[in-house]
C-alpha cells in the first residue's frame, strides 16, 4: 500500500454522500474559508446588465466580500465602469486577469482592446484575456481573432496573454492555441449533461485535452460552476446541494492537483436567464443581494 491521506481524491462525489443539510453548508464555508485561487468576477446589481454602466462603489461594494476569499479576480470587460475593476482589485490585494469583451460590433472592439492595453501599461493587469468564447459563438473569424490577439502581445509583450473559451475550441482551433502564452478554458460539466457524481472525473477529462491541445502551454480554468437552481440539461441536476458538493469537490480537487480555477460565479446575476435559460441567474456563491447562499 503507498498512498498519503491528503492525496486521495475520489473520481465522485461519493465523500460528501454523506453530508446535507447544515452539514454540507458548514463544509462548504470551510472550504471557502481556506481560500481559492480565483473567482470570476460578477458586477451587475439587480436589475442591470450588459451595456449599462457600473459604478466605483458596487465595484467596492462586492471586491470586498471577495478579498478575504480569493487571491485572483477574473473581469469580462474594459469598458462601460467595468475598466476599473483592475485598479480596485490591486488596491485590495488581489491579482487580475482582465478581459477584453469582444464581439461583433468592430468599435466596441477596438475600445475593449485599447483599454486592455492601456490598463495593462499602468501595470493592473496580471493575465490579459483577449475575447470570451468568441469562436463559440461566432461573432468573429479565426483570422480576426488573431488580429486581437497578436495586437495585445505586440503592445505588452511581457504579460501573458491568452483566449478565453470552451476546452474543445483549443483542439479544434490549433492556430488560436499556438498564438496564446496560456490557454484558458472554460469547464463545465453541467452544460455537458453530466451527473453530479461523475462531474469532477469528467472536468479533470476536458482540463487534459486543453492541456494536450496546448502541447506544454500553461492550462488555467478560467471558468467552472454549478448552478444552484433551475431546468437540468440531461443528467446534469441544478439543485442547492448539488451547487454545494461541486464547489468543495472542485476545490479539493484544485488543491491537491494543483490546478488554477477561477470559479463561476461570485454573485447571482438575473439578467443571465436571457442567455442560459432560468439557471442563468443561480451561478453564485453569493445571492442577487449579495449574501453568502451558505
Amino acid at each position: 500500500m503507498s498512498y498519503r491521506e491528503d492525496k486521495r481524491l475520489a473520481l465522485t462525489a461519493t465523500e460528501l454522500s454523506g453530508l446535507t443539510g447544515e452539514a454540507l453548508k458548514a463544509k462548504a464555508r470551510e472550504v471557502l474559508a481556506m481560500g481559492m485561487h480565483g473567482l470570476c468576477f460578477s458586477p451587475y446589481e439587480e436589475g442591470q446588465k450588459p451595456g449599462e454602466h457600473i459604478s466605483e462603489s458596487q465595484i467596492r461594494r462586492r471586491m470586498a466580500l471577495m478579498q478575504p476569499c480569493t487571491k485572483w479576480i477574473r473581469s469580462f470587460s474594459c469598458t462601460e465602469g467595468n475598466e476599473k475593476i483592475p485598479g480596485i482589485a490591486k488596491e485590495f490585494g488581489i491579482k487580475t486577469m482582465v478581459g477584453a469583451w469582444l464581439g461583433d460590433d468592430p468599435e466596441i472592439n477596438k475600445e475593449e482592446v485599447d483599454n486592455l492595453i492601456l490598463l495593462a501599461k499602468e501595470g493592473l493587469v496580471d493575465i490579459a484575456a483577449v475575447g470570451n468564447e468568441v469562436l463559440l459563438r461566432g461573432d468573429l473569424t479565426e483570422e480576426e481573432l488573431l488580429g486581437f490577439i497578436h495586437k495585445v502581445k505586440s503592445a505588452v509583450p511581457d504579460l501573458p496573454v491568452g483566449y478565453v473559451d470552451a476546452y474543445y475550441e483549443f483542439v479544434d482551433h490549433p492556430r488560436i492555441t499556438e498564438a496564446c502564452d496560456v490557454i484558458l478554458a472554460n469547464c463545465y460539466p453541467f452544460w455537458e449533461g453530466c451527473h453530479l457524481d461523475y462531474s469532477i472525473l469528467y472536468m479533470k477529462d476536458m482540463f487534459q485535452r486543453a492541456l494536450r491541445a496546448g502541447n506544454g502551454k500553461k492550462v488555467i480554468v478560467s471558468e467552472t460552476g454549478w448552478p444552484s437552481e433551475g431546468s437540468s440539461t440531461n443528467g446534469a441536476h441544478p439543485s442547492f446541494e448539488n451547487f454545494l458538493k461541486y464547489f468543495i469537490n472542485t476545490q479539493k480537487w484544485a488543491a491537491e492537483d494543483e490546478i488554477e480555477v477561477f470559479y463561476f460565479s461570485s454573485f447571482d446575476e438575473s439578467w443571465k436567464v436571457g442567455a442560459e435559460g432560468d439557471v442563468g441567474a443561480f451561478w453564485g456563491l453569493w445571492d442577487k443581494d449579495e449574501k453568502l447562499k451558505f
